[in-house]
């Protein structure tokens, strides 16, 4: 049994004076333990004592620099996970495992998991199931978690150093875009929950990871899950709506929040799951802040619209896995899921949001008072929370300002030079209108604000 105290202490005392060698901490601890056994400790306590390790075996202490924007924009899953997945189906079925009957079973799979999604039936997973859910989400839902962790790392609010907990990891397609988000010199002590058979299939993608982003995977459900630690960044990636009290989950959550930590929940943009995390969302809305995207702009308010709200990000090209099961179907474009759409949100417990703008009352109409305002031209600032929702004429856009009782649109009839910065605008990016109409369109049950040409937008943040 080796002293692990000791250990710690020396790594303590050598950290401050030279990169920490385990060749060298054997000879200072009783009995000589074997340098493997003091790695070992060493990669065990090294989130605790921030301990990055090097190429060469020793480990020098992590930056404290925040996490830098990497550009996130990926084209395509990188080939080592798409392959990874690929040698399982291989495995199991043969080469050929996306032909004949092994192909169609998959195929198979796959429809049940969009029909069940879109009944918000349950989804009981099994390996044929999981290895469907990672052919046809993981591209996607690799790319959107790096897209949401992008309002984190503008403001310098991912550290190098976190504890990750990732509840319903799933597959992993966000943990393994959280990896490739971070630098490589980041040190990541992950924890995973996933109770279903999801859970061998992250495992074996977990291999493909760098040795300082170091997997725990719990098999248990979140509900009987002891939350003892405290996480820096806490995942809750396309469950919520699987969970028979998400609310409860996510106040767990919230309470094993490091003081500066965030939990990141995310949704599909489909109707049912992303109106579900915005009822979340405000379900706990006494115990934290909204960070982004949703802001409440007017202090005391709450919205209570119906909250479908999206973004939708550049499509993620099918890699060859999924392009072998979609080729082989006779249906083309049925198995491939190239689009990057999600809802998402991030929660705080110490107050701290993306922007740190509100609304004056002696300048801006609110939107819980839209009614009063009907066919005046008003001035209001609103966060843009979608896309052009319009496939033809006029450009459409859902925006809100945290105290919407209907939903809102900014729907552009004439733009201009005064006014084209709302289509410039990113989704989250918190815009003030001037001078805009205010219209009621009682075929949708909404407001319409109608940006002209004697209209004015302005992005604030």
């Amino acid at each position: 049994m080796i002293d692990r105290d000791a250990v710690r202490s020396n790594a303590k005392y050598l950290r401050q004076v030279r990169p920490i060698d385990p060749d060298e901490i054997s000879e200072y601890i009783e009995g000589t333990p074997h340098p493997a056994v003091v790695r070992r400790v060493l990669r065990e306590e090294a989130y605790d004592l921030g301990l990055f390790e090097r190429d060469d075996g020793t480990f020098v202490p992590v930056s404290e620099e925040p996490a830098p924007d990497p550009g996130w924009r990926p084209e395509q899953l990188p080939d080592r996970y798409a392959n990874r997945v690929e040698d399982m189906l291989v495995e199991r079925d043969g080469v050929n495992w996306h032909r004949d009957e092994s192909g169609e079973r998959l195929r198979e799979v796959i429809r049940r998991l969009k029909e069940d999604y879109y009944h918000k039936n349950p989804v009981e997973y099994d390996r044929e199931v999981a290895l469907g859910y990672a052919i046809y989400h993981l591209p996607d839902y690799y790319a959107a978690a790096g897209y949401a962790l992008d309002d984190l790392v503008e403001q310098s609010l991912l550290p190098r150093r976190l504890r990750v907990l990732d509840i319903g990891a799933g597959v992993g397609g966000p943990a393994l875009g959280l990896h490739d988000y971070l630098p490589d010199d980041a040190l990541v002590d992950y924890h995973a929950v996933e109770p279903s058979a999801a859970a061998d299939v992250l495992d074996d993608l977990l291999d493909e990871t760098r040795q300082n982003f170091r997997p725990t995977i719990h098999r248990e459900r979140v509900e009987e899950f002891d939350f003892e630690d405290t996480y820096d960044l806490i995942l809750c990636a396309n469950v919520l709506s699987e969970l028979d009290d998400p609310v409860a989950v996510v106040e767990d959550g919230l309470d094993a929040l490091a003081d500066d930590g965030t939990l990141l929940a995310l949704a599909p943009a489909d109707l049912e799951t992303s109106t579900g995390l915005r009822s979340v969302e405000r379900s706990v809305a006494d115990r934290a802040t909204v960070y982004a995207p949703t802001l409440r702009l007017w202090p005391g308010m709450e919205p209570s619209d119906r909250g479908w709200s999206f973004d939708e990000c550049p499509q993620i090209e099918a890699p060859a896995v999924q392009r072998r099961l979609d080729d082989a179907g006779g249906e083309p474009g049925t198995f491939r899921n190239e689009r990057v759409k999600f809802s998402h949100v991030h929660l705080r417990t110490d107050g701290t949001r993306r922007l740190d703008v509100r609304a004056d009352p002696s300048r801006h109409a609110r939107m819980a008072d839209m009614e009063d305002h009907v066919t005046d031209r008003i001035d209001l600032l609103a966060v843009k929370l979608s896309r052009n929702l319009a496939e033809d004429g006029n450009p459409l856009y859902k925006i809100g300002d945290g105290s919407e009782q209907l939903e809102h649109y900014a729907v552009v009839t004439r733009e201009s030079g005064l006014n084209r910065s709302l289509g410039e605008a990113d989704y989250g990016a918190v815009c003030q209108f001037e001078n805009v109409l205010a219209l009621w369109n009682d075929d949708e049950g909404a407001y319409n604000l109608v940006v002209d040409a004697e209209a004015v937008v302005d992005i604030v943040g």
